[in-house]
């Protein structure tokens, strides 16, 4: 009876900051690291007893944290009380269980609440896990004397325990050891944790591992419901209402967005005020959310790497405030600099559908176009085309590393006007030394930028070569890569498939 559902990170390639504001755009891919909520009851039959207690009771565990933290429910007011360490209290999770159960409460008849009733009379049992990919483990890896490399990142066991760090006061506040790699981890965290409860609850019915992307209105339905209540608990939890992006891939996968207006969750953050949980997510889920999205994903023959410089992190909430800041203190420049932005954002997308629409259309020129273009360094590429497919294929490769060189120039304005560092110069450095070799179409920093991570699109076959120079110049290429798949209801709890895996990849001789 256990449901498991996972969702992934993401990766902002366009519309950093920019996205904070409507109508801005911003292109978001879904990647291959997965977060994974696994739900099922605590016990195997509700006890006579349990029917006289108004609460149930509620684990979470994290096994690559060694965390288990114990929760009462009250049925009757539909509220979630914690009985273990505040330490280990997890608001993402906490604002995803409170807010499924009362997207329940708002959409079910009485019949329906009284069989959800009996569920939650046997309690939840609640298993969250990420990715090796969502953290850093190059410390690890430096430590072990291994190279800076992929397979050093795959020799590491699924789902590895993140240690954390005791203070000298004593094990409070301790600090994991691992850093993030910027994926996302919240977001695909609270995404997976609420698609899963609502399946388990019989809410909505989520699209299977199998049936890969969704069909129907139905289920396209069902994906706005988890959207809402996914971006609702995100928000709270944070305690600030974001853009959203990073939810909207979780649920979505690879896509533009456009952000909803903060507006739609203003019921929400009053709840404070007196309203009953079960009104207020009624209310959230009726409200109109404005929202865009539309279809997108890397062409054909390219791929996705992301690479970890290992120079220090960034914290995205500050360079936001300082980038807030410039505009109030210098509105002209900085509406300029946006529009310029915006520009080349447009025009990278542009650029990219337009490649999608020639490999649709023609794939032979497309792939041979392709090809040719990953054994030479952009400025060779013209000299390859043999036919005015081929050619059409070249001169949008160009645009789009064009586009890319006019944000990332737009982006280093915005840094040093702010005083931030979005693209610092040694990123600069090495983001101009990856897009200088053969087969690479282009390379910026992800989202709000800063020193945590950059990412490249290669041609063709080329992404090993990308590997091998980024390890010499101390760049720990990480396993992610594009995936744009959204949320999705899998098979088997992800540990068990990992062990067959592995299994199964043993050569006997």
């Amino acid at each position: 009876m256990a449901v498991v559902a996972s969702a992934p990170g993401k990766v902002l390639m366009t519309g950093g900051y920019l996205i904070l504001e409507r109508p801005n755009a911003g292109i978001v891919l879904s990647t291959n690291a997965r977060f994974y909520a696994i739900v099922k009851p605590l016990y195997e039959e509700i006890k006579p007893e349990f029917w006289l207690w108004a609460w149930s009771d509620v684990k979470l565990t994290s096994p690559q944290m060694s965390r288990e933290t114990t929760y009462k429910w009250s049925l009757k007011h539909l509220m979630l009380q914690c009985v273990s360490s505040s330490d280990s209290r997890n608001p993402f999770v906490e604002y995803a269980l409170q807010y499924a159960i009362a997207a329940a409460h708002a959409t079910f008849d009485q019949n329906k609440k009284d069989e959800l009733q009996k569920l939650l009379l046997r309690g939840l049992d609640i298993t969250i896990l990420g990715c090796n990919e969502f953290y850093s483990y190059r410390n690890q890896i430096e430590a072990r004397g291994l190279p800076l490399t992929p397979e050093s990142l795959a020799s590491l066991p699924p789902f590895t325990s993140i240690a954390f760090n005791a203070e000298e006061s004593g094990e409070k506040n301790c600090k994991p050891e691992v850093a993030k790699t910027g994926l996302g981890s919240s977001a695909a965290m609270t995404t997976a944790v609420v698609a899963a409860l609502l399946h388990y609850f019989g809410v909505v019915n989520l699209p299977s591992m199998a049936n890969g992307h969704v069909q129907g209105n139905e289920g396209a339905e069902a994906l706005d419901v988890v959207h809402i209540i996914a971006q609702t608990a995100h928000c709270i939890a944070q305690g600030k209402v974001g853009s959203g992006f990073d939810v909207s891939s979780a649920v979505y996968g690879s896509h533009r967005y456009i952000r909803f207006s903060p507006e739609v969750l203003s019921s929400a953050q009053g709840a404070v005020q007196g309203m009953l949980i079960e009104e207020v997510i009624g209310d959230v889920l009726k409200t109109n959310w404005d929202h865009e999205r539309t279809n997108f994903s890397l062409p054909p023959l390219m791929t996705l790497l992301l690479g970890e410089p290992g120079t220090g992190g960034s914290s995205t909430p500050s360079m936001v405030g300082a980038v807030k800041m410039w505009q109030k203190a210098d509105p002209q420049n900085s509406l300029e600099t946006w529009k310029k932005l915006s520009e080349a954002n447009s025009a990278l997308e542009f650029h990219f559908n337009n490649l999608s629409k020639l490999a649709e259309n023609n794939f032979d020129a497309y792939r041979n176009a392709i090809n040719g273009c990953s054994k030479l360094t952009s400025e060779k590429w013209t000299e390859g085309a043999t036919e005015p497919n081929q050619t059409e294929v070249i001169k949008s490769l160009l645009g789009a590393r064009n586009a890319m060189l006019e944000i990332r120039s737009n982006m280093r304005k915005m840094g040093e006007a702010a005083a931030i560092p979005i693209e610092p110069e040694s990123q600069t450095k090495l983001l101009d030394t990856t897009m200088n070799m053969e087969g690479v179409l282009l390379a910026g920093v992800p989202g709000a930028g800063g020193f945590d991570a950059v990412f490249a699109v290669t041609l063709g076959d080329v992404s090993s070569n990308v590997i091998q120079v980024w390890s010499s110049l101390n760049v720990l290429a990480l396993l992610v890569r594009e995936d744009p798949r959204g949320v999705r209801l899998e098979d088997n709890d992800p540990r068990a498939t990992q062990v067959t895996a592995g299994i199964s990849s043993i050569r006997i001789e």
